[in-house]
């Protein structure tokens, strides 16, 4: 519980709420509000600590002190950024396996833990919680949760209109379709919770102090007002927590924090006859939600044109901007349709404060990639209170042990590549369309439509006039699928027209994306089927250039490849293996490719020079930030003497697959493409109309193909002689939404999705990438024999069902009559006609997952409510002698 103190007494917040009363109907306030950010000061407690929980009831205001922290406006103060007057709602239900995990964490702590431990209350009210649905997608989504609250315990009830006005008589259900009711959802009480945690920590013995190689700097000591604090453990480790003002303290150490300060706000009102223990509402279609607060309503919701704090002041602390009525109005009318008795209810107070808003609505957590030991915790997006406690558990295993216990890579920094986390375009827009569509339905394909085109690849342009509608990865825009209907461009953000821009007209890539918002398969799906289809019974192209090509080089190259990689890559050059990369306690980390080179010619990206030995790495493009930063952290730890190039930017890369792929490169390479001379698993350098190109023979998606990575400048000359050759084959292009139903298909793993940090090779079926029948030590080889001496006791099964319904993940899997896990990912896979899924599952009783455990059970797969029987597979239900890849027909 202890970990949990640390993160919440780092998190920042705000706000004093002004008197005003006026009936929540009317159009404007009594007076008139600027928009101009003036911050309103409020007196501030000399201690926190000293301050005991406030009643679940009353409204945040700061604490009583006889006197103002003038020399740093009181941000050396617990909760002086937002904490003190945050809402301090706790939803258990979230379209993610991992922060379902993390608020239940939270909840623990704060409705068990602390009160047991300490005697003190944290203001924890389980009134329940309802989410409203005005149209069957957004029910559909909600289903979804359901299912997915099984698999964790969490009881959740759909519930009709004439249900939930049972359960809230003051609701206005005529537009209502139906309702989400979780009844052990809740609040807290931030500046209470914060406080209890301070005595918690400081008696355990903590003290709560309030203040503001491979060329990777580390952290030495920190300096303060009350002096240089430099320990063992702080001169090596520096947790930075400040919320907004985090990208300003990141500057000081060269660290980039991609976040934006914006107004964020809330109104309560005056008391409500009949409110009393009514659940807390999230009206996701009206973008408002409800927190009971005792006998009256806040009132607060996300907007789409949102205000942003431009000049982030270093004094300011618990303190308020003035509410832009303007902006705020459109929750008053959300929330006055919802609860019409809200048209005649006074407000009694506002609260329009400052907090922290990302590129993805997820917070910024891990080590810097910049400087080791700097520690991100910030950033929460108005969430910091309900994350805070699986957060705060998980940053503390980090700090400790070098990595989180569970799959925090959807909230670590390095999820973002370096050239975005201090780009302000790229920055501001993102951040601002996460939060303008932070209640929007979470479709499976949709795309942003902010920052972008920040990154394209070579074939870009060629690709785009064949109709390709681009997805957006790491900054880069990666093929799709192609549609028949032409170019469809992403266009500069017009911030959904807001701020006086003009909203885009007939924009049809924005169109595509919106008729595949559905949980049904979207109206493309037979598009897909075309380019898959075309894959398997003649051949297909695949632009992957935004992968990750980085290359491992120097004297003790062979040394630190051998302690990188699970499998073993120390072969002749001219040698392909797909590996893993794992962490010290067996979870992997990565699943790539590495090549052995040899040397070639001074500043060519595809061949280059070095002394000793050398490496070609072939990584996913959406997390190379993340290998990079793994692999340099390795470097540095281990002390090898070698170098990491990044080559990503100069090189493209082309994959050609399927049955016609030889006889088609065969009129293109100069090489002989036979399996005996150019067999499965290797690569060489030859020649592809005049450039020259490096040629792997490798597969994602199960069948014989080879890889082109080929230099910048050639590659559209090579990609026209490669389509050219193809013409009278039936080649066609094909992209990322293909490979996904393909590669499911075949069993092929995709990392962050069926393969993550916590799961470990013998768990995820990949025992063949380690090298265990030898003597060679890799990292994380110690936990992996401990596992296999142990027993396996979760296991990844592919599932696949016979009726045709579409699965996206998150769906419940049931074993026997019961819930066992829950799946990762789902795709159609259109070759065996076939939904396939892959997920984890457990044995109930706590026994180990065998293969005969998993053939012996009668299986079934929850989407949205309803269960469809399902087959379990030991092997790829798709080619499972895995003759294809190697030319077998």
């Amino acid at each position: 519980m202890l970990t949990w103190s640390y993160m919440t007494l780092c998190l920042a917040a705000f706000s004093c709420p002004p008197p005003l009363c006026r009936p929540l109907g009317s159009p404007r306030p009594l007076h008139s509000a600027s928009r101009t950010p003036r911050a309103k000061r409020a007196s501030v407690p000399e201690t926190l600590q000293e301050e005991g929980p406030r009643s679940a009831a009353a409204h945040p205001t700061p604490p009583a002190s006889a006197k103002w922290w003038e020399s740093a406006g009181g941000r050396d103060r617990l909760t002086s950024g937002t904490t003190w007057h945050t809402a301090g709602l706790l939803w258990q239900l979230r379209p993610s396996d991992v922060e379902v995990e993390l608020l239940a964490h939270t909840r623990d702590v704060v409705s068990r833990e602390l009160p047991a431990e300490t005697g003190l209350h944290t203001g924890w009210v389980e009134n329940g919680g309802l989410f409203i649905a005005s149209n069957k997608q957004r029910l559909d989504e909600y289903k979804r949760l359901m299912s997915l609250g099984k698999v964790y315990g969490v009881e959740s009830h759909v519930l009709t209109p004439a249900q939930t006005k049972d359960l809230y008589p003051l609701m206005n259900i005529d537009d209502l379709y139906g309702t989400l009711y979780v009844p052990k959802d809740g609040t807290m009480d931030p500046a209470g919770t914060c406080s209890t945690l301070a005595r918690a920590a400081t008696a355990r013995g903590a003290t709560v102090v309030r203040t503001d190689d491979l060329g990777v700097k580390r952290v030495h000591a920190v300096e303060t007002a009350h002096g240089t604090i430099q320990t063992p453990w702080v001169s090596s480790r520096l947790v930075v927590s400040p919320g907004v003002w985090a990208r300003a303290l990141g500057r000081l150490a060269g660290v980039h924090v991609p976040l934006v300060g914006m107004h964020h706000a809330y109104v309560v009102t005056e008391r409500i006859e009949g409110i009393q223990n009514m659940p807390n509402v999230r009206d996701h279609d009206a973008s408002v939600y409800l927190r009971l607060q005792g006998d009256a309503l806040s009132v607060g919701g996300y907007e789409s044109n949102p205000i942003f704090w431009e000049e982030v002041s270093e004094k300011f602390a618990f303190g308020l901007f003035d509410l832009d009525w303007d902006v705020f109005m459109q929750h008053i009318e959300g929330a006055v349709n919802r609860v019409p008795v809200l048209e005649k209810t006074g407000i009694k107070s506002t609260v329009c404060g400052p907090e922290s808003f990302t590129a993805d609505h997820k917070p910024l957590m891990g080590e810097a990639p910049e400087v080791r030991g700097f520690f991100l915790g910030c950033g929460f997006n108005s969430a910091g209170m309900m994350l805070g406690g699986g957060c705060g558990r998980e940053l503390a295993h980090w700090i400790i042990h070098g990595r989180p216990e569970k799959d925090m890579y959807g909230y670590d920094i390095r999820r973002f590549h370096h050239s975005l986390t201090d780009n302000n375009r790229w920055i501001r827009e993102r951040s601002h369309e996460s939060y303008a569509k932070n209640y929007s339905v979470v479709f499976p394909h949709d795309e942003p439509l902010a920052g972008r085109n920040v990154r394209k690849d070579p074939l870009h342009e060629e690709l785009l006039r064949q109709g390709c509608v681009f997805q957006e990865r790491h900054g880069w825009e990666r093929p799709g699928w192609f549609s028949p209907g032409g170019a469809a461009p992403v266009l500069d953000y017009d911030y959904y027209g807001a701020y006086g821009r003009e909203r885009h007209q007939d924009y049809t890539y924005n169109r595509l994306l919106g008729d595949e918002y559905t949980f049904d398969f979207p109206p493309h799906h037979d598009i897909i089927r075309n380019e898959c289809l075309t894959c398997r019974n003649a051949l297909a192209l695949f632009d992957m250039s935004y992968f990750g090509k980085f290359y491992l080089v120097g004297p003790e190259a062979t040394k630190a490849a051998n302690w990188l990689f699970s499998a073993d890559v120390n072969k002749a050059p001219g040698s392909t293996v797909y590996t893993c990369m794992l962490n010290q306690q067996g979870g992997v980390e990565s699943d790539l490719t590495v090549s052995r080179i040899s040397p070639g010619t001074p500043g060519s990206p595809l061949a280059p020079a070095f002394e000793g030995d050398g490496y070609y790495l072939a990584i996913g493009g959406a997390v190379a930030q993340h290998n990079w930063s793994h692999i340099t952290t390795v470097l540095q730890d281990m002390k090898f003497q070698c170098q990491l190039l990044d080559c990503s930017e100069e090189l493209g890369m082309m994959s050609i697959q399927g049955p016609l792929s030889r006889v088609v490169l065969q009129e293109v390479l100069d090489t002989d493409l036979s399996n005996e001379a150019f067999p499965f698993s290797t690569h060489q350098i030859t020649t592809a109309s005049g450039c020259q190109v490096r040629a792997m023979r490798l597969s994602f998606v199960g069948e014989m193909g080879w890889e082109l990575h080929v230099p910048r400048a050639d590659c559209v000359k090579v990609y026209r002689a490669v389509m050219q050759a193809g013409a009278r084959h039936g080649i066609a292009n094909a992209g990322y939404r293909a490979i996904d139903s393909l590669s499911i298909e075949k069993g092929y793993r995709h990392w962050h999705a069926d393969l993550r940090p916590d799961d470990t090779p013998l768990e995820a079926g990949l025992a063949f990438t380690c090298k265990l029948k030898s003597s060679i030590p890799f990292l994380g080889r110690e936990a992996v024999e401990a596992q296999k001496a142990k027993g396996i006791f979760r296991r990844l099964v592919c599932f696949t069902t016979d009726e045709k319904v579409p699965m996206f993940g998150l769906e419940a899997v049931w074993r026997d009559g019961k819930v066992v896990g829950h799946i990762r990912r789902a795709d159609f896979g259109f070759a065996i006609d076939k939904t396939i899924a892959y997920g984890y599952i457990r044995d109930p009783e706590g026994g180990p997952v065998s293969l005969d455990f998993v053939k012996s059970g009668s299986y079934e797969l929850e989407r949205m409510g309803v269960t469809f029987p399902a087959r379990a597979h030991t092997k790829s239900p798709f080619d499972p002698d895995n003759k294809r890849v190697k030319g077998f027909y």
